[in-house]
């Protein structure tokens, strides 16, 4: 699900008062790290993640590759944080279908 970008900006207002609740280290991307990524999506639907300075990818490159690993869409990309969004499988709270 491709979003829009009125859709990316809603998404975007709602993650500014979020904190980060994953945190990509030098270790990069491990399977524990997606696994953990996919239930707090289930949980929250939008997250905040931190990329530590000694992780080996840069911002833009660990949300792709974060976005891909948990079918989330990548919504911002700003220094070190990014924030993705996966809507619930069960339960969404976030509904986007009006916007």
């Amino acid at each position: 699900m491709a979003l829009t970008s009125k859709q990316r900006a809603y998404l975007r207002s709602l993650a500014n008062t979020i904190d980060p609740v994953v945190q990509i280290g030098k270790d990069g991307i491990t399977p524990t790290l997606i696994t953990s990524t996919w239930e707090v999506l289930e949980a929250r639907e939008l997250i905040k993640v931190q990329l530590q300075k000694n992780a080996p990818y840069e911002t833009r490159e660990a949300c792709d590759l974060l976005c891909e690993q948990v079918h989330a869409d990548p919504v911002q990309c700003v220094g070190y944080r990014f924030v993705i969004y996966r809507p619930a499988r069960k339960n969404p709270k976030i509904d986007l279908s009006l916007i």
